[in-house]
């Protein structure tokens, strides 16, 4: 039923409703309690860092791309800030654990694209290349948003590992959970705009990314390769 209590539902209630499996799963999943007890594999991390770099670069692209493409003001200046933001928030922290780790060059080049980070990436391009700017917007919304609230609820009880706790850290603040609510009123307002079909797919969308999201964790806690190069 479309609906609360006869109303109609909103775009984060439609969206979280059929998504809840695998965002409830990540907060579950062992590289996410991982993080929080401090148990988590030093292996599994690294391999997270050097996927997530692959991917963090192609989401701030998007981004750009999103907001050259729109038409919309403020969905134009809320990508062009995202990708801003990304690129001096999340992606810097990531070149410091680079430094600290030893990750290089040599081995970032020398590390194949994992499926789950390769598809995650063209799922995303993909809205833009076959459905259009709204559906795209979308689809990029689980990653801040599940990252947001998993930061606010694994800092609750911090993290034995000092550089999981500031892994959480990046996410846990009043600022990411004021941008994400933001960026949540923006997309419900396109939704509300849209017609029946672009609803459709910007659920669809949504969901994907949920999925990828989950896939993720997954990724790098089986430190997953392409079959004929493991």
């Amino acid at each position: 039923m479309d609906g609360y209590g006869g109303r109609k539902m909103t775009f984060t209630e439609k969206a979280m409703e059929v998504s809840n499996r695998y965002w409830q799963g990540s907060f579950e999943h062992p590289f996410v309690t991982g993080l929080q007890d401090g148990t988590l594999g030093d292996s599994i991390f690294r391999y997270y860092l050097l996927q997530d770099r692959y991917y963090l670069e192609h989401f701030s692209k998007i981004y750009q791309i999103i907001s050259d493409a729109s038409d919309d003001a403020e969905v134009k200046e809320l990508m062009r800030r995202n990708s801003q933001h990304l690129a001096q928030g999340e992606q810097l922290i990531r070149e410091e654990f680079f430094q600290e780790l030893g990750i290089d060059e040599e081995e970032i080049k020398n590390t194949p694209i994992a499926p789950t980070a390769y598809n995650y990436v063209s799922h995303l391009y993909r809205q833009l290349a076959e459905k259009n700017v709204v559906v795209a917007c979308a689809g990029m919304l689980p990653c801040p948003w599940l990252y947001q609230a998993i930061g606010e609820q694994l800092i609750k009880q911090g993290s034995p590992h000092e550089m999981y706790q500031r892994w959480i850290m990046t996410y846990a603040g009043e600022d990411s959970k004021e941008a994400v609510q933001y960026e949540c009123g923006i997309i419900e307002r396109l939704y509300q705009e849209a017609t029946d079909e672009t609803k459709e797919e910007m659920i669809e969308a949504f969901y994907r990314s949920c999925q990828f999201e989950y896939l993720f964790w997954e990724m790098a806690y089986t430190h997953e390769t392409w079959k004929l190069e493991g």
